[in-house]
């Protein structure tokens, strides 16, 4: 069974396509108009073996907020979808991540109930044209919109670029784990439904 879904959005702030296969190799094509937004999707994309295609042209004159919220929103609701009713998924997953000297970790529950604990500890104003403050923000939003319980941390590190790009990694890792199919037939849930 396929495990593919495509968005399109459109705001008087962003448009937005995106098209997810949770059963992909990495490939990771985005284009955000952001640098950094896109190599932490990018990485994001990589490692957690998913194939995605995001474009977004956002109200970047004004600031990079309305793009990397939307992006995480649109990206989430369309890894939502293609879990369908989320049977025959591991749901679980948690990962540790190195970047050199930081070390993040990450813990992921596609219950279908969004929560999510970001703490990595940024203290840069910016990377690449994309406001440290909406590195966290992103992966709350994600978690919001796949309906996931998602907490990352970064225990350690120097670097906010390292740090940040750790998490991603470590997110990356924790959501390969949690969408892979396991074989049973059923919700992995003991109410029946996610």
């Amino acid at each position: 069974m396929s495990r593919k879904a495509e968005i399109v959005r459109e705001t008087r702030e962003t448009r937005i396509n995106v098209v997810v296969d949770l059963d992909g190799r990495g490939d990771a094509d985005i284009d955000t108009g952001i640098g950094f937004l896109d190599h932490l999707l990018s990485a994001l994309v990589k490692h957690a073996r998913l194939d995605v295609a995001l474009s977004c042209r956002g109200d970047l004159e004004v600031d990079d907020h309305h793009t990397a919220e939307d992006s995480a929103l649109v990206l989430g609701k369309a890894i939502d979808e293609a879990l369908g009713d989320r049977s025959s998924i591991m749901r679980f997953g948690s990962a540790y991540a190195p970047l050199d000297e930081a070390l993040a970790r990450a813990v992921v529950d596609l219950s279908g109930r969004p929560h999510s604990c970001v703490d990595l500890g940024l203290s840069r104003e910016d990377v690449g044209g994309l406001n440290m403050e909406n590195v966290p923000h992103v992966i709350r939003s994600l978690a919001t919109a796949m309906r996931a319980t998602v907490h990352v941390d970064v225990l350690c590190g120097e670097n906010d670029h390292h740090r940040a790009e750790a998490a991603y990694k470590a997110l990356a890792l924790a959501l390969r784990q949690a969408v892979a199919r396991d074989g049973s037939a059923g919700v992995p849930s003991t109410k029946g439904v996610l």
